[in-house]
């Protein structure tokens, strides 16, 4: 990896030779044996300072990317939590070493991501998601982190042997929640997509444009939301 190299040791080095001509003597070899002594050693000391403290060649320094706000502050903490969640499953992926159990939290991942993306994008689902949010996602983190500790003892015993075989025993579960959670999500879209449909093939059959009957038009339950015993 190549590093860029500061023009700091060459300027010091004028200085230094400006600054002598100007305070001191400079005719004779021994005054420029001494001014060139001095600047050899601050060359070579700045050149090392310089060295441990360059930017590597074609990269920039990693700046914090700035929360961006959507001017709606429990919008806001939805995100914010919802990407600390995110983040402790990539955790959790990382230090759980049962592949199994690793794909469960990948999935886990990836429904979380799209139910926080899904509300973003209609804030006004936001309470539909607030079980999710206070309980489900939560308790699920301390489910694997105490899967993930068991893991780490690294013993086989009753007590660690038993914590691993319930929460592994548990993931297909959640995971099948969560998805049911973000299907949730999407349940007043597809009640219209439906009632559209319905109109428009009784609209069709009404001008003798198809040969189908004519439909009732049924209100379909919705469940906005996800029942999981934990």
């Amino acid at each position: 990896m190549k590093v860029r190299k500061s023009a700091a040791p060459f300027y010091a080095v004028a200085v230094i030779w400006l600054a002598y001509a100007l305070l001191f003597p400079l005719y004779r070899v021994s005054h420029f044996l001494i001014v060139g002594g001095i600047s050899a050693a601050a060359f070579l000391v700045l050149t090392a300072l310089c060295a441990k403290t360059g930017v590597p060649e074609g990269e920039k320094q990693e700046e914090k990317p700035k929360e961006e706000s959507t001017g709606n502050a429990e919008l806001d903490k939805m995100l914010k939590d919802g990407r600390m969640a995110i983040a402790e499953m990539k955790r959790l992926d990382e230090s759980i070493e049962d592949p199994a159990v690793s794909a469960d939290i990948v999935r886990l991942q990836q429904v979380s991501e799209k139910i926080f993306a899904r509300v973003k994008e209609e804030p006004t689902k936001l309470p539909q998601i607030r079980r999710f949010l206070d309980y489900y996602l939560p308790t699920t983190l301390k489910l694997l982190n105490a899967y993930d500790r068991a893991s780490s003892a690294g013993i086989s015993g009753e007590n660690v042997d038993a914590t691993k075989a319930k929460v592994s025993g548990m993931m297909k579960t959640i995971v099948a929640a969560f998805e049911k959670q973000l299907d949730a999500l999407y349940g007043t879209e597809a009640l219209d997509i439906s009632t559209d449909i319905t109109v428009l093939e009784n609209m069709m059959a009404r001008e003798g444009l198809t040969d189908q009957e004519l439909k009732a038009q049924t209100v379909p339950a919705q469940d906005d939301g996800i029942k999981l015993e934990l």
